[in-house]
């Protein structure tokens, strides 16, 4: 007989996701069973593994929960729109191995023959490997933008790239408006195509590093990445000018970028967190949260009125998270979770 009801358990198993992720997306409301069993176990229909399949999917298209919660519940929803952009995907994962089982078959048909494989054999092939087992598991590069060739985004970079590269030849300043602009639509940019993930843009940091440190040439040069940084970094300032005063700016400005990688290492763990269905209250959730404690107090002060003007701020100006991998869900994830702190 067909079996048409999971227990939790049997789902969790099933899906790869953990039982805990489960009772996350139940009581946020996300994915309620549709039925319990006499014993209380939650019990999932098809109608329930149909729509878990909506959740993950959109969750691998970089949807947070309250977006993903907002879509299904849309009359809309154009969800065939979705599985046609995982096929897509899969398409482009396909000819890209396909593209690598092709130089590698070359590389194997020429071993055994007086023909030697030329250099640009072994560096194409080496290219095609080099991310697939240094730096992503193909789950995740199905899940990167940046791995997905596209004539329209690879434009766009360049577009940037020279328009980066104009900007420091003329000497423009870092906190004029053209540099502010343009470090805005770049971040954002980074941040979409790392699926807005932080751990796959630390990653593509560390790869970019790595290239510059065997002394392969890289488009990016490490110049370019400090100049952006310094213009980012101004433009988010001259908006937190408008709340704060000078003395607060001075603070600020002189601490905004002393614990970044710390920030970083936090946004990875935090994302990870949230990612997995951890709920805010969990002890692991408390401890990032007092983390993240620690540190915006060590960028902001201890004075409890600059704390609240730069919460103020972030409230009144959403452009301030824009391009920092940080989102609503985020901090109100960090709020629960700092709560919990002081309930427990």
């Amino acid at each position: 007989m067909e079996k048409t009801v999971l227990k939790i358990g049997e789902l969790a198993a099933r899906s790869g996701l953990t039982v805990r992720a489960l009772h996350h997306y139940d009581s946020i409301e996300l994915l309620t069973p549709s039925a319990r069993a006499d014993s209380g176990y939650r019990l999932y229909n098809r109608d329930d593994v149909e729509r878990l399949h909506k959740i993950q999917a959109l969750r691998k298209f970089g949807m947070s929960l309250a977006d993903i919660a907002t879509f299904l519940a849309s009359p809309d929803a154009q969800f065939a729109d979705i599985v046609a952009q995982q096929i897509v995907a899969l398409d482009q994962q396909i000819k890209q191995a396909s593209t690598l089982r092709d130089q590698l078959s070359l590389l194997q048909r020429q071993m055994p023959s007086e023909e030697a494989p030329a250099l640009e054999d072994w560096l194409g092939a080496l290219e095609h490997m080099k991310l697939y087992e240094q730096y992503f598991t193909p789950e995740e590069l199905r899940r990167l933008p940046f791995w997905q060739q596209s004539a329209r985004r690879n434009a766009r970079w360049r577009g940037m790239v020279n328009e980066l590269q104009s900007l420091m030849e003329r000497g423009v300043a870092t906190d004029s408006e053209e540099a502010s602009a343009l470090s805005q639509r770049w971040m954002e940019t980074l941040e979409h195509d790392t699926a807005t993930n932080p751990a796959f843009a630390h990653r593509m940091t560390q790869l970019l590093q790595q290239e510059r440190a065997e002394g392969r040439r890289s488009p990016i040069t490490e110049e370019m990445q400090l100049y952006i940084g310094a213009a980012f970094n101004a433009r988010k300032m001259a908006l937190y000018a408008k709340y704060l005063n000078d003395d607060e700016l001075h603070y600020l400005r002189e601490h905004s970028r002393k614990y970044q990688q710390e920030w970083i290492l936090l946004f990875i763990e935090v994302h990870k967190q949230m990612e997995q269905g951890v709920p805010p209250e969990a002890p692991s959730s408390q401890a990032l949260a007092q983390e993240w404690m620690r540190l915006f107090h060590a960028r902001a002060g201890s004075d409890p009125q600059t704390q609240a003007k730069i919460r103020h701020a972030h409230e009144a100006e959403p452009e301030l998270l824009k391009g920092t991998w940080v989102s609503k869900d985020t901090i109100a994830f960090i709020r629960q979770a700092v709560a919990a702190c002081g309930a427990g």
